[in-house]
């Protein structure tokens, strides 16, 4: 049985990822410092270190105490509007993180880590859908953080032989079939949670990010991924790994762009609620379309996403909305 480490396993992209990694047999450690995570949505089997990547000596006595197979890195800031506003914050915990994490894994030969990549690595993409070859021109300081993230581990693998796996994520969405898990942010500014927020709630309202993209309706469109889907994506990269594939990046998305305004009517016929709307400013750092093509995941790595109706990703986040309309706050 293979131990792996997820770096950020309390998180939302993190906690369904341990969850999918013990129902497949594997032996599980967590390591996270909670400051977006939460302790509760930790699988009870895993192994949990409470603690900072940057900090070398807590990864040390984590390396000393666990023999670690393979790394998932899901350990990185990821809100675009708060990286332009706080760029430093960004490359410290995201590049400073990584480094950190790179150089014990060398110390103690660990020679695989899957590493959770995003969409923002391309600004405002020539083409869609997105190539995993497109042109790389970041316009936020999270997605040039993940960027940089990624030239690091290219040439700690030609020095080192550390290998890897860069997975750019498109939207996640969805949250645990089991209902036990599910998107949970202390302050959220995912588009579909915080919509669901706003069905279950009278009081509130839904605020609509700008309405004057160059798209359709005037709203901006992304490509959405069900959680699950992308947890068994990182699954079949440590395979792929295993058989000593050489280093490479793979698109994560479902190929398929739906609007700000049609996720909302979907979301609309799948709560049966009202879901009253503002139109509010556009955020910074976002483009108009970000849609991926990843021929490439389905065809090198075998993905088969099983969650391809964005009505069904959404139920799912529902399902978990009403049952825990405070997160794991409870």
């Amino acid at each position: 049985m293979e131990t792996i480490l997820v770096a950020g396993g309390a998180g939302y992209i993190g906690s369904h990822m341990v969850y999918c990694l013990i129902d497949k047999g594997f032996d599980v450690v967590v390591a996270d410092n909670l400051s977006t995570g939460f302790r509760a949505a930790i699988h009870p089997k895993a192994r949990f270190y409470h603690g900072d990547t940057r900090d070398k000596v807590f990864l040390r006595t984590l390396f000393s105490r666990e023999k670690i197979d393979a790394v998932i890195h899901m350990d990185a800031y990821s809100i675009v509007p708060e990286s332009v506003e706080n760029p430093l914050k960004y490359f410290d915990n995201n590049v400073v993180g990584v480094i950190s994490l790179l150089e014990v894994m060398k110390e103690y030969d660990v020679r695989r880590i899957v590493f959770s990549t995003t969409a923002a690595v391309y600004g405002i993409p020539e083409f869609e859908p997105i190539l995993e070859e497109s042109l790389k021109v970041p316009i936020s300081p999270y997605g040039d953080s993940k960027l940089m993230m990624e030239h690091i581990m290219h040439w700690v693998d030609q020095a080192d032989g550390i290998k890897y796996v860069a997975l750019r994520y498109f939207n996640a969405a969805g949250a645990h079939p089991n209902g036990l898990i599910g998107e949970a942010h202390r302050n959220e500014t995912h588009l579909i949670p915080n919509i669901l927020k706003v069905a279950n709630d009278d009081n509130l309202k839904f605020h609509m990010y700008g309405d004057d993209y160059q798209t359709p309706d005037g709203t901006n469109i992304r490509d959405y991924v069900h959680i699950i889907d992308l947890a068994e994506a990182h699954i079949l990269a440590l395979a792929y790994m295993k058989d000593g594939k050489s280093s490479t990046a793979f698109n994560l998305g479902s190929s398929q762009g739906y609007s700000v305004k049609e996720i909302l009517e979907t979301a609309r016929e799948v709560t049966n609620r009202t879901i009253p709307t503002i139109i509010a400013a556009r955020r910074p750092g976002d483009p108009d379309v970000l849609v991926a093509d990843s021929t490439k995941a389905r065809e090198i790595l075998g993905w088969k996403p099983q969650y391809n109706d964005i009505k069904e990703i959404i139920q799912t986040a529902w399902q978990w909305q009403q049952n825990n309309p405070r997160g794991y706050q409870k």
